[in-house]
């Protein structure tokens, strides 16, 4: 592929921040209301990203290739292990004083957004086949999400945190594998495939609208004396030594091209938004993992396009 300008990696990266900044103008409108969301987000995970999937893996030659069907989930294990844990070693520096709050800082700053963001980008900048290779490598990040992540929080997840890993879009990575595997697309009703296919692409579009509404109902708690301070910790940590180390990993691991591809947006990305809802609901504190998703996400808009255009020189992606 053609070597990259900041210019154009800037420019693939601006519509992600501009569907979410039209989520926030919809809310402030009362266009997309909160009543709205629950009926949306059970349309976008249990349909809408399923359909994306099977789009994108199925006929799909990366992932029959057995280093993408084994190496990318590990890869997406580790990714948080590192991030996590260096969270956590920096965590009693930040000047928050409960625990439940240095707690959830180690967990919010140390996941990075693994979807919603990270697969428009990958499909603007690299090959398609690059996008099912991200699904599976997020089969990782959703095992250490709710292993890692609620050990994190303090809360050791029994049966019914673990059940959240049988959701429609693991099990959509799983059956679409199998499918893949045997070439059942080849079978398949060309229509079938057509619908699937434009279902699938508004997924993130959506998505993307929902955490910008999301983000507007929160802003909120941004405004607080400590915000300052929380956000430079979490941007220094999550934008600027975590994508070090998942970078020299994506460098000098045995890993394909398509999970370095992967690996170099994944590395540049601001915390995701669903742990502020895993800190409401295990006991963190839903207002500091606020105000790192907002910090890092306006700061992202900045390092983002650095960080990805550094990764694809310095791994050979261009």
């Amino acid at each position: 592929m053609p070597s990259l300008t900041l210019l154009q990696v800037f420019e693939s990266v601006l519509p992600v921040f501009i569907l979410a900044g039209v989520g926030v103008i919809l809310r402030k409108v009362e266009w997309l209301t909160q009543e709205a969301d629950e009926s949306l987000i059970r349309v976008v995970v249990n349909v809408l990203t399923p359909c994306l999937i099977f789009d994108r893996v199925l006929n799909n030659d990366a992932l029959k290739r057995p280093e993408n069907l084994l190496v990318p989930p590990v890869m997406g294990f580790l990714g948080i292990a590192v991030g996590i844990g260096l969270c956590w070693v920096f965590r009693r520096r930040i000047g928050l004083k409960s625990d439940a709050e240095q707690r959830t800082f180690a967990l919010v700053a140390g996941l990075q957004n693994y979807g919603y963001v990270p697969f428009p980008l990958i499909l603007q900048l690299f090959p398609e086949e690059t996008t099912g290779v991200l699904f599976v490598h997020n089969l990782g990040v959703d095992i250490a999400m709710w292993s890692l992540g609620l050990i994190t929080l303090g809360h050791v997840g029994g049966f019914k945190a673990w059940r959240r890993l049988l959701n429609a879009p693991i099990l959509s990575i799983l059956t679409a594998l199998a499918l893949n595997g045997v070439r059942a697309q080849e079978v398949m009703p060309h229509s079938l495939l057509t619908s699937i296919s434009m279902l699938g692409k508004c997924a993130f579009p959506l998505g993307l609208v929902l955490s910008g509404a999301t983000m507007a109902d929160q802003s909120r708690e941004f405004r607080s004396s400590q915000t300052i301070r929380v956000v430079a910790w979490a941007s220094l940590l999550r934008l600027g030594l975590i994508p070090v180390v998942l970078l020299a990993m994506a460098k000098w691991l045995p890993v394909s091209i398509e999970l370095r591809r992967v690996l170099a947006i994944e590395a540049a990305m601001p915390a995701a938004v669903f742990p502020v809802v895993m800190a409401r609901q295990y006991g963190g504190h839903p207002a500091t993992a606020v105000r790192i998703v907002i910090g890092t996400s306006f700061v992202g808009l900045v390092t983002i396009p650095l960080w990805i255009r550094a990764a694809i020189g310095w791994l050979g992606l261009s």
